[in-house]
């Protein structure tokens, strides 16, 4: 039986009889369907939709007190950690039974460890109330009264350093010698640290910058006289007073009268103290208040030596017969150059570069010493000093002419040094003769080693591998190996095989002309005349003099050490200073980290040579 109704699409539409069973007939069917599909095997998924919550499979957990974690990934940790730590264990073991080759630094090399007593040297030289650590076990406080009861305006003139072998106090090479560690300090720092030697060197100059500041009124813009020496050594005419070259005492045991000499016009004096200052203000940059007392006094000083013209040593006897000062000129060349790099005040910079003062100074003229910088004539120093500033600020106009003229002629200078040229000689040994063959050689010769060390520094810092000697190029090897002949035939390789730095080798100079020295520290006190025995005596001195160089030998290598001949056995404040400095500036050659210049410290207090542009304009706003 069917039924037709009209199909809303257009069709008949046809309803057969079996769609309208009943409800009992379509129950029927389902379970029969049900059946059915429950006769087939189901898998995990299906039987996963089936069964209810609590007939799930149950994960396992491990509770840790604080965390719960699956059991299975705390197995998985626990297993990882103990196998890494198994393999490190391994690891370590191995590299522990394994031998391992240890490369060890390199040894100190020569100019390092000589280095380290030619320092002391300056230790041995104090005078006044020792530091607890000035680590020389024979000397002691001494002329701790300098000055108290002169006619002078100087009361306080304890401190400073004794000269040489005796116990005067001279500013003129002692200022020098200041003047040289500081150089050395600002251009080498890094190695003086490397060696362990920059805050001994720092105190050394300290100790005679201070003594400076109370040989004139420090804290005037302007002043009338200086002291120039603490003092006296003349014994000419038969003199039989007690001073100190007459009388033979250790400085701890002097009980004679010490004069103090002063002078209103010394410029040579007055401009060499102010570089002595200048220089330090720069080693002292950091600590600011000190460094400005240091830059004020250098400028004191040098206004005085502007203003009052005059030697030092004219119609002074004693400055005379033992520090005779030839020139003042170069001193202005030399001071003005480090006022100028202290201060940054170009004025100073203006008068070390007027063509008239360097025509004074000698500069545009040769001469047997041109090139060689001493105590007394400091030209040779400022060139280099001033060819610095061309080769790395180049200021041009209007300094451009004389500087390019210093440079020009520091590079004739270092020519001069070298054994193709023959304007010094040379003994069989192969020491240069700077000094012409005059006694007391090597204090020039160390200062020229220094130049030499420091000039090929300069070249290398400024990227140029060396420098003309008319149409002939020499690389800055040339200068460094002039200046390693030079230090290292005073150090012992010569033909007596004698090192002429006391403490330095195993053979050196056993009667060196210097009290403290040679009279034992035996609480016997020995007068004037007492200690005319300890003089005279062939023994070997009872103190070693540790770091000092001696005079040195004649021109043909010959060498007397005898304590009374203090032209081969004396040693001087100024000679062993340009033995520091060139032993610092060979330093270091051995070790991993060579270092070179300080290309920057010296210009701390430079402004800049050009104006800085102006900014640029404002945006334009229509």
């Amino acid at each position: 039986m069917s039924m037709y109704g009209r199909d809303p699409w257009g069709g008949p539409l046809e309803i057969n009889a079996a769609d309208s069973a009943t409800d009992d007939d379509r129950s029927r069917n389902l379970q029969d369907l049900d059946r059915a599909a429950l006769s087939r095997p189901l898998d995990e998924t299906q039987q996963s939709w089936l069964l209810g919550p609590g007939e799930q499979k149950k994960k396992k957990y491990v509770d840790l007190g604080c965390i719960i974690v699956s059991r299975k990934i705390f197995v998985w940790t626990v297993g990882t950690l103990l196998v890494s730590g198994f393999l490190a264990g391994l690891i370590t073991l191995i590299v522990k039974t394994v031998p391992r080759h240890h490369h060890p630094h390199p040894p100190p090399d020569n100019y390092t460890l000589a280095l380290h007593k030619a320092l002391m040297f300056f230790n041995a030289q104090r005078s006044g109330k020792l530091p607890k650590h000035n680590n020389v076990s024979w000397r002691g406080n001494s002329c701790t009264r300098d000055g108290d009861g002169s006619s002078s305006l100087f009361k306080d003139l304890s401190g400073g350093y004794y000269d040489a072998g005796d116990a005067i106090k001279f500013n003129f090479p002692a200022s020098f010698a200041m003047t040289m560690l500081s150089w050395s300090v600002i251009e080498y720092s890094a190695k003086y640290e490397a060696a362990g030697e920059l805050n001994h060197v720092k105190d050394i100059i300290k100790w005679g910058s201070d003594y400076f500041l109370k040989t004139f009124n420090h804290t005037a813009d302007s002043i009338s006289t200086i002291v120039m020496q603490v003092g006296v050594g003349d014994t000419s005419g038969g003199n039989t007073s007690p001073n100190d070259h007459y009388c033979w005492m250790r400085p701890e045991d002097i009980d004679y009268v010490r004069p103090v000499l002063t002078c209103s016009s010394c410029s040579d004096l007055a401009a060499e103290m102010a570089a002595a200052l200048a220089s330090a203000s720069i080693v002292f940059k950091d600590n600011k208040a000190y460094s400005q007392k240091l830059v004020h006094g250098a400028r004191t000083l040098f206004k005085f030596a502007r203003e009052q013209r005059g030697r030092y040593s004219a119609g002074n006897a004693e400055a005379a017969i033992f520090y005779n000062s030839t020139s003042y000129w170069d001193e202005f060349v030399w001071g003005g150059a480090w006022l100028y790099y202290a201060t940054g005040n170009s004025s100073y910079l203006q008068l070390s570069t007027t063509p008239g003062i360097a025509k004074h100074a000698g500069a545009f003229w040769g001469g047997p010493d041109y090139g060689v910088l001493s105590w007394d004539n400091k030209l040779a120093g400022a060139q280099v000093l001033l060819s610095r500033l061309r080769l790395f600020l180049s200021p041009g106009y209007p300094y451009e002419e004389i500087l390019r003229t210093f440079h020009n002629q520091t590079s004739i200078v270092m020519c001069s040094y070298l054994p193709f040229f023959t304007k010094f000689n040379r003994t069989r040994g192969g020491l240069i003769q700077l000094n012409h063959g005059r006694p007391q050689p090597l204090q020039y010769i160390v200062n020229a080693a220094f130049l030499a060390t420091l000039y090929s520094d300069y070249l290398e810092a400024a990227d140029t591998p060396g420098w003309y000697c008319g149409p002939n190029f020499y690389s800055t090897e040339v200068l460094r190996d002039f200046a390693k002949t030079q230090i290292d035939y005073i150090l012992g390789k010569n033909p007596r095989k004698m090192s002429y730095v006391v403490g330095f080798g195993n053979h050196y100079p056993k009667h060196v002309h210097h009290r403290g020295a040679s009279i034992p520290k035996n609480k016997i006190k020995y007068n004037c005349k007492g200690g005319w025995k300890w003089r005279d005596t062939t023994k070997p001195n009872p103190n070693t003099l540790v770091g000092a160089m001696v005079a040195g030998p004649d021109r043909r290598d010959g060498f007397h050490d005898v304590r009374t001949n203090y032209n081969y056995t004396e040693p001087t404040l100024a000679g062993n200073a340009g033995l520091v400095a060139a032993l610092v500036a060979l330093s270091g050659e051995n070790s991993e980290k060579a270092t070179g210049i300080d290309k920057n410290t010296i210009f701390s207090a430079v402004p800049p040579m050009f104006p800085t542009p102006p900014p640029p304009p404002a945006p334009w706003k229509p």
